[in-house]
């Protein structure tokens, strides 16, 4: 098994409607520190819309990780990635509600049902 760190993920295109709760499933469950709520995380991620499988963001595609307070993230992160733990890789598929609000919210992903496939790297 390659270590998720060290490749880009890649996303099939989901099958069926897009569900209406936050689904978390562990692709690789980690062996390090958990993240806790509120924590500070050091993450690669890959982010693309559920309806039609286009990425939207990539820290991969920057080429560096990014680190950041789980408070100040939507609050699909904010639920999905307590519990994770370093080195493991977690698929987050989030409804519009925990993600950029409802159709017309004023985002480009308001609306929008988003699939995120996280590395957690470090917590802090």
């Amino acid at each position: 098994m390659t270590d998720p760190q060290l490749s880009k993920p890649e996303i099939d295109f989901p099958q069926g409607p897009a569900p209406t709760d936050l689904q978390i499933e562990d692709i690789v469950v980690g062996e390090g520190a958990e993240a806790q709520p509120g924590a500070n995380v050091e993450v690669h991620y890959v982010g693309v819309e559920y309806d039609t499988g286009e990425e939207f963001d990539s820290s991969w595609n920057r080429g560096q990780t990014i680190e950041f307070p789980l408070q100040g993230l939507i609050a699909g992160w904010q639920e999905g990635i307590p519990g994770m733990r370093v080195g493991g890789r977690r698929k987050l598929t989030i409804p519009p509600a925990l993600a950029y609000g409802e159709a017309g919210a004023g985002h480009r992903l308001s609306g929008k049902t988003l699939i995120f496939v996280i590395d957690l790297l470090g917590v802090s």
